[in-house]
């Protein structure tokens, strides 16, 4: 009897590990790593760039990761591997047009960080490849790696939530 019900158990983690695909059109962008696709039904999706984390819109380079991201994805046809809904009810994805992986492209042209505290979420070979991008990025200086200091989302974030109280 144990063996069938681990068996289940199994397959059931193994289900929910697995990443699911959604395609659909990109019909607007909140920021550098943030996008809303349609799909097919006519259904909205609220998407977060797996990976990655871009600049705020009121940090420097904020606008111009947005604008590159909107030059990639916005009104194209997508493809977005996704594997967890985040606490503000986006899917957590890749967002793949042509093959390309639209995620990484940000952080190769040096318009987003690859977000190392969830870099665990990642395939091994994605880690690599947005880790090595980053560094090759930080090394051109570009993007938001041409400024002296350039400050992650993440302390940005808690630096504004700190100042509010």
């Amino acid at each position: 009897m144990r063996c069938p019900i681990a068996l289940l158990i199994l397959t059931l983690f193994s289900l929910s590990a697995a990443a699911d695909t959604l395609e659909g059109r990109v019909v607007g962008l909140a920021d550098g790593d943030t996008v809303t696709v349609l799909d097919e039904q006519k259904t909205q999706h609220k998407i977060r760039l797996a990976g990655i984390d871009a600049p705020e819109k009121g940090q420097a380079y904020g606008n111009v990761s947005k604008q590159s991201l909107s030059d990639l994805v916005y009104d194209k046809t997508v493809s977005v591997d996704w594997h967890k809904v985040d606490r503000y009810g986006r899917k957590v994805g890749k967002i793949l047009i042509d093959g390309l992986d639209a995620n990484l492209e940000q952080v190769k042209r040096g318009l987003s960080w690859h977000y190392k505290e969830y870099a665990k979420e990642q395939s091994s070979e994605d880690q690599a490849r947005y880790a090595d991008a980053e560094t090759q990025a930080r090394l051109d200086k570009r993007g938001l790696w041409n400024e002296p200091e350039p400050i992650p989302p993440w302390a940005w974030r808690k630096m504004k939530r700190e100042t509010q109280h």
